[in-house]
């Protein structure tokens, strides 16, 4: 019995990313949700079920400690960095950054001080807003947040995020177009017309297609074996450090190394790595969410939450507008 039920969890937590990116990919309205929230939602319903198995906990651990390792040099591997223009890039750097800053640190003295782990919540923020949910969860794993804290974040953060971009898609771009002085509407040029075809085209593309071919497992390999080097490499170099560093000292040397895997051709022409890292942060997603508890659910700081999300996202997004006109970006 007990080897069923770690049998079926490895298959619930590997599987159902497959299901949610299927689903996404065939409904409209799941696909402006995204596969992770989706397998938030599922992930939250298996937590909460009264009969979970009590093999869960080990299988969740498991889970959430194997990915984001792994996940992190293979999403770095495809990076391409480059000096054009890098005067401008290094302002718009610049203005981002300083701008979730001051955006979390004011929502967090107005509403952030009132949740708990209000403080570490707001450095997690700060890792989503400056570089998506791989750093979020790579700042969850230094942090070692509650998870119930870290889901109900994730969470919020959907719901927040899909107001922001209603209101870029509305009124947003035009209002930002006002405060730059551009034009309300663009003429396209036929080549700038056939990138941005190129572009959706892309977006619609399915990046695992393939992948169980002959190249695309002799690929796979590939990602797989020099990630394990990276990660290998990366543990030795905790060695020398006291043990409650070596979170903070891993996975600093997994980014560092996964950069500098990008500067060898080889490997950032490995066309799936980025995908098949985003899998396995979707395999995250999943176990991390059920460990979330909402039978202890605080309403009272879910309100502070929300609030210090929309000063984070709405807060940051006009602050970086304005450093920007002023930098003349």
């Amino acid at each position: 019995m007990v080897i069923l039920n770690y049998t079926l969890l490895t298959l619930i937590f590997v599987l159902a990313p497959a299901l949610a990116i299927w689903l996404c990919r065939r409904v409209a309205l799941l696909e402006k949700l995204g596969p992770i929230m989706l397998l938030y939602a599922f992930g939250i319903i298996l937590g909460n079920i009264p009969w979970k198995p009590a093999e869960m906990p080990l299988m969740q651990e498991l889970a959430t400690s194997a990915t984001i390792p792994l996940a992190i040099p293979m999403m770095l591997f495809g990076c391409h960095f480059t000096l054009k223009e890098a005067s401008t890039q290094l302002k718009v750097c610049i203005s981002g950054f300083l701008s979730v800053f001051i955006a979390i640190v004011v929502g967090y003295l107005l509403y952030g001080k009132h949740i708990s782990e209000g403080a570490e919540i707001g450095g997690i923020m700060s890792g989503m807003y400056t570089g998506g949910m791989l750093n979020a969860a790579a700042i969850q794993s230094i942090f070692r947040v509650e998870e119930q804290s870290y889901i109900i974040m994730c969470s919020y953060d959907v719901i927040i995020s899909f107001l922001y971009l209603v209101f870029l898609v509305s009124v947003g771009y035009k209002f930002f177009r006002w405060i730059y002085g551009e034009k309300t509407t663009t003429n396209l040029s036929p080549e700038e017309r056939m990138e941005l075809e190129k572009q959706i085209a892309e977006q619609k593309r399915n990046p695992y297609a393939g992948l169980w071919s002959r190249s695309g497992m002799k690929e796979l390999g590939k990602i797989i074996g020099i990630t394990l080097l990276v990660v290998g490499i990366s543990a030795a170099a905790t060695l020398p450090f006291p043990s409650e560093w070596f979170m903070v000292v891993f996975i600093l040397t997994l980014s560092t190394l996964g950069v500098v895997c990008s500067f060898i051709k080889p490997i950032r022409k490995l066309e799936r790595s980025f995908d098949i890292g985003m899998y396995l942060i979707y395999i995250f997603s999943i176990a991390m969410a059920s460990m979330a508890d909402f039978s202890e659910l605080n309403l009272a700081e879910g309100v502070n939450q929300i609030l210090f999300l929309c000063i984070a996202v709405f807060g940051s997004t006009l602050l970086h507008a304005l450093f920007c006109r002023i930098m003349r970006v």
